[in-house]
């Protein structure tokens, strides 16, 4: 009499048919139309650096996992789409030895040193980002439009010495900047993308934004003299704002599981961007609020739980 043999093995049981690498690839296409923007306003140089940028990530991870004889994981797309990220917050003039610098320092030191994909405490690009803005600050505060060297629109809201943009051309994309932050309306394109395929939900970017543009609209008119609504907007749409609070903020390792907690970590982001913005010596404060409120992860998740299967107050 033959016996039947079943198969055990371990959790999770009920599995979805995306992968890491459907997602990865996912992230792309949706980072596609800021690249795009990127190049018809900042020129071809924008798109060398994203290459640049891409090319290096993948091949310091793939070095990285042969010389550790680790399994050679570059197909899942993910270094692909920390050098497009890295590069969407670097200015289209910067040196291309710089970018793989930044490469070397968000694939290996914040990745790979901590185990690899899913294993990072923050998000690799940023963290890369705040390097080379410590250590390269005149190479990272280079802005041009149109070839000639300009200021950010939050640079002159912060310090004056120019006009401010329109809000039409801070919305299309036609302002100087880092190459994947400059166009609000193609990142609302990407953000719509990943919504539609449920890579990511709205909860972390709308509690950030709206944070934002709340404590812009209040704490602008303490802290900046001919402060107006039609500036909050233009500051709305101009820096990372878009681009983190869509792309790195939800980012599945250093973001809360939960979406009561991920509406926490939102606000709390939105809430240190603006402070910084309006009161720092910085003109910017996506980058440091997203890193900050990564390494409180951790104590959200703790103590914002999901109600267990079952469970009975």
């Amino acid at each position: 009499m033959s016996e039947k043999l079943f198969t055990v093995s371990s959790s999770p049981h009920i599995k979805s048919k995306e992968s890491v690498n459907t997602i990865m690839r996912d992230v792309v296409i949706a980072l596609m139309p800021a690249l795009i923007a990127g190049v018809i306003y900042l020129g071809i140089g924008a798109l060398t650096v994203t290459v640049t940028c891409v090319v290096s990530c993948v091949l310091f991870e793939y070095l990285f996992q042969r010389f550790t004889k680790r399994p050679i994981k570059i197909k899942d797309l993910s270094a692909v789409v920390t050098g497009i990220l890295l590069a969407f917050n670097l200015p289209p003039t910067a040196p291309l030895w710089m970018c793989v610098v930044g490469s070397a320092v968000a694939v290996i030191v914040v990745k790979a040193f901590f185990g690899g994909i899913g294993q990072n405490i923050v998000n690799p690009a940023l963290l890369a980002r705040a390097f080379l803005l410590s250590a390269y600050p005149g190479h990272m505060t280079n802005w041009t439009l149109d070839g000639k060297s300009t200021a950010t629109p939050l640079a002159i809201a912060k310090y004056g010495g120019a006009s401010m943009p329109s809000l039409t051309d801070v919305f299309l994309g036609n302002v100087g900047g880092c190459i994947g932050e400059i166009s609000a309306l193609a990142l609302l394109i990407g953000f719509a993308y990943l919504l539609y395929r449920r890579v990511i939900t709205y909860h972390i970017p709308v509690a950030y934004i709206g944070t934002t543009l709340i404590l812009t609209l209040i704490l602008g008119f303490v802290g900046r003299d001919g402060f107006s609504v039609q500036q909050a907007f233009v500051e709305l749409f101009s820096g990372g704002l878009m681009l983190g609070a869509i792309f790195m903020a939800t980012d599945y390792t250093t973001s809360p599981m939960t979406k009561t907690g991920q509406v926490i970590f939102g606000v709390c982001c939105g809430i240190l961007t603006a402070v910084i913005r309006i009161f720092g010596g910085y003109a910017e404060g996506v980058s440091y609020s997203i890193l900050i409120m990564n390494l409180f992860v951790p104590i959200i998740d703790k103590y914002v739980k999901p109600r267990a299967f079952g469970e009975v107050k």
